[in-house]
């Protein structure tokens, strides 16, 4: 795994934060924000967007790298992605949010989470999905 330098890491909190102030979380109250990094250095930001009816809320690491595809990068240009939570509380990503990172972030790419408090926890994409389905 290749982890990501401090200074970029603070770089992608500060991007993750901002963009947690953007969310649309009438619903759950709990704005998230995620920074996506591609190998180029390049930040993409993304934030939950919830709807009233749940299925169709769009959470923050999907929203950043749909945002990342829609710019015109491809999968083997995002490097790894941290995860910004409110609060002095770590949480992995959900379910549908793993596919999709499965989907664009290599097997050994670097997922962080991060909150108001100065820890973070790291994997490794293929910790957060192991044996995941693809062609």
């Amino acid at each position: 795994m290749n982890e990501i330098p401090h200074d970029t890491l603070m770089a992608m909190k500060a991007a993750a934060k901002q963009a947690a102030a953007n969310a649309y979380c009438i619903y759950s109250d709990f704005p998230v924000g995620a920074a996506l990094l591609t190998k180029a250095g390049q930040i993409v930001p993304g934030c939950n967007v919830e709807n009233i009816s749940f299925g169709l809320t769009n959470c923050a690491e999907r929203t950043a790298i749909f945002s990342a595809v829609s710019q015109g990068l491809k999968k083997e240009d995002l490097a790894g992605l941290l995860i910004y939570m409110p609060g002095n509380k770590l949480y992995s990503p959900c379910g549908a949010c793993r596919q999709v990172m499965a989907e664009f972030l290599s097997e050994s790419a670097p997922i962080y989470a991060a909150c108001d408090k100065e820890e973070t926890t790291l994997w490794q994409m293929s910790e957060l999905l192991p044996a995941s389905f693809n062609f």
